[in-house]
């Protein structure tokens, strides 16, 4: 195995951020900065982690009504943390930003799971996302009448 390659170090840089606001209610600009201060990322995979983090919490309402919407067995509030953000940063990543193939996204979310989640987070992670690209149409159709699925 190689070492991790810069994209992969901008969604795990991302990914803290994401947890830490999340956890603590500090300022993401903040987080985000010492994180990269602290980590050595070209200033591509830099701007990437930037890129993914404003995204997020510029969307954050929508992602987290996609979210509710595909998969209502489980509230926001009683998913885990880190599962919660991992599912948000791959939601941005499919249906705001478009610039990765969707395979990729979800193949990077699962392995954010895998490695930083619990036993079952990469069957959730998997799960839900594959739900919403089958359903993409639909979630795409949600965002621009700024309604729920219900």
């Amino acid at each position: 195995m190689g070492s991790i390659g810069p994209r992969r170090k901008a969604r795990v840089v991302a990914l803290q951020t994401l947890y830490e606001a999340d956890c603590s209610m500090h300022a993401p600009e903040a987080i985000l900065n010492r994180l990269l201060a602290e980590k050595s990322l070209p200033s591509e995979a830099s701007d990437f982690s930037k890129r993914l983090v404003a995204g997020v919490f510029q969307n954050k309402q929508e992602i987290d009504s996609v979210i509710q919407c595909f998969a209502p067995a489980f509230p926001l509030a009683q998913i885990a943390v880190i599962d919660r953000n991992i599912l948000r940063l791959a939601i941005f990543e499919i249906l705001f930003d478009n610039k990765a193939p969707v395979k990729v996204v979800i193949n990077e979310a699962v392995e954010l799971a895998k490695n930083y989640g619990g036993e079952a987070s990469s069957k959730l992670v998997n799960g839900v996302l594959g739900t919403i690209v089958t359903n993409r149409a639909k979630c795409e159709e949600l965002q621009q009448e700024g309604k729920d699925c219900n």
